[in-house]
């Protein structure tokens, strides 16, 4: 007897790969909370690395986007946020991979952008629950093409910058990740055992900030591209 299944399995993510007619299927998406120290400090909090380790959390592969959408605000929400980020794609499996041999399972880099609702993550946070109704919604993590590492080479620096309506909102370096990609390979991989098509959105510099109906945001990683969201 051959098994049937009631409804239609969800087909796979895929994400194009620049320079290539390849796409990169998505696994997971794994988000880094609070990486940058300016960041912290504008959510009211400080981080102390001596003593921290990184948190987490995800997002579904079928939050993703395609830059250059124009998507709908969400629902549920007054306080809609953009937060530009550096993604890492990971191309080999890793389990308890060492901070030395952490670049050898990146497949490449990528613009990202984790829309929040910020209100919704707040009131999360102040009761202690988790953070998903502001972060894991329809359409927040969008992405622009993977770049591959052999074109880039091993990224420690770069300015990350967004725009809403050409108006300059972040501006910050990658170099000033308080942990860095090496650093979050070697912890995120304690914890999980990481595949091809995971993704690694790595954290959002200081600058957020709302956006609404007809916004359009614009956004750069020197040495990746360019990534751009349009707000119906």
């Amino acid at each position: 007897m051959t098994n049937k299944l009631v409804f239609p399995a969800k087909e796979t993510v895929l994400a194009p790969i620049e320079g290539s007619d390849s796409l990169f299927p998505i696994h997971r998406i794994f988000c880094v909370g609070r990486n940058y120290h300016a960041h912290a400090a504008e959510m009211g909090t400080t981080v102390d690395k001596s003593v921290q380790s990184p948190f987490y959390f995800i997002k579904d592969a079928s939050t993703y986007v395609a830059t250059g959408a124009s998507i709908d605000y969400p629902p549920q929400t007054d306080n809609y946020h953009y937060e530009m980020e550096f993604v890492v794609a990971i191309g080999e499996e890793g389990f308890n991979v060492s901070e030395e041999k952490a670049e050898n399972i990146i497949f490449g880099y990528a613009c990202g952008l984790d829309m929040t609702r910020r209100d919704l993550q707040l009131k999360a946070r102040e009761t202690g629950r988790p953070w998903d109704l502001g972060k894991d919604f329809e359409e927040s993590a969008i992405l622009a093409p993977i770049v591959p590492i052999g074109k880039t080479g091993v990224l420690n620096e770069g300015k990350i910058e967004l725009a809403v309506n050409g108006e300059a909102k972040q501006s910050s370096d990658i170099n000033l990740l308080i942990w860095n990609v090496r650093e979050i390979i070697a912890d995120l991989s304690k914890f999980y055992h990481l595949q091809p098509g995971d993704l690694i959105y790595t954290g959002t510099p200081d600058g957020v900030g709302p956006v609404v109906s007809g916004d359009k945001i614009t956004g750069s990683i020197e040495g990746i591209g360019d990534i751009e969201l349009t707000i119906r």
